[in-house]
């Protein structure tokens, strides 16, 4: 049965969010809100906690997992960035953008992309995510909160706790999230590639949408 912690978006509780941490660095899965929708989280270094997020989900390893980042400085250890990339990056973060990047060697292979070698990144602008990554003190591996056979993300911490709570081990409920994905754009050619539209706007980077 998952621990419920019910905190305010803007000015959260720290007592929940450091036991909320405290559960995701034992070996748990969470669900937490970000800026785009909620998301299922582990820790990136948990072999086995990254085996049951895929198996919630309902996902395999074809499919990309996210590296939730506190912020860019964390990036050069899991991602190869150029300037050009760098500098896009820095635009757009944080926000609701999610970053397809070559992974370096620090990052397991079961992570990665099998074939390709990538992994997606992110940096979102949401206080709680914001606040629970410092806590753990490392990225957090996540992917979009979507039940197994579903297209549509789950926005109600509740019907979250209804559906998965055997399943979980934290679920941090700070009210609705946009219900939208993030935007995702590919940098590992050699210009960048929008693979999905979503919240954010490829416009404000500069990015052509058509």
């Amino acid at each position: 049965m998952a621990q419920y912690f019910e905190v305010h978006p803007d000015n959260p509780q720290q007592r929940f969010l450091k036991q909320a941490a405290q559960i995701i660095n034992a070996g748990g899965i969470g669900a937490i809100p970000t800026d785009s929708s909620y998301a299922f989280v582990c820790r990136l270094d948990d072999k086995t906690a990254a085996e049951s997020l895929r198996r919630i989900r309902g996902i395999d390893d074809k499919h990309h997992l996210t590296l939730l980042c506190r912020d860019l400085s964390e990036l050069a250890s899991y991602a190869r960035v150029d300037n050009s990339q760098y500098r896009l990056l820095k635009l757009a973060t944080p926000g609701p953008f999610t970053f397809i990047l070559e992974a370096t060697k620090e990052v397991p292979r079961r992570l990665s992309h099998p074939s390709r070698r990538t992994i997606g990144l992110r940096v979102p602008e949401h206080r709680v995510s914001q606040e629970l990554l410092a806590l753990v003190g490392q990225p957090l591996l996540a992917t979009t909160l979507i039940a197994p056979g579903e297209t549509e993300p789950m926005n109600d911490a509740r019907e979250i706790s209804d559906r998965f709570d055997r399943l979980l081990q934290v679920i941090v409920d700070a009210g609705a999230c946009p219900l939208e994905p993030t935007t995702v754009i590919d940098l590992t050619g050699e210009t960048a590639q929008i693979i999905r539209l979503g919240r954010g706007d490829p416009v404000t980077l500069g990015l052509a949408t058509d």
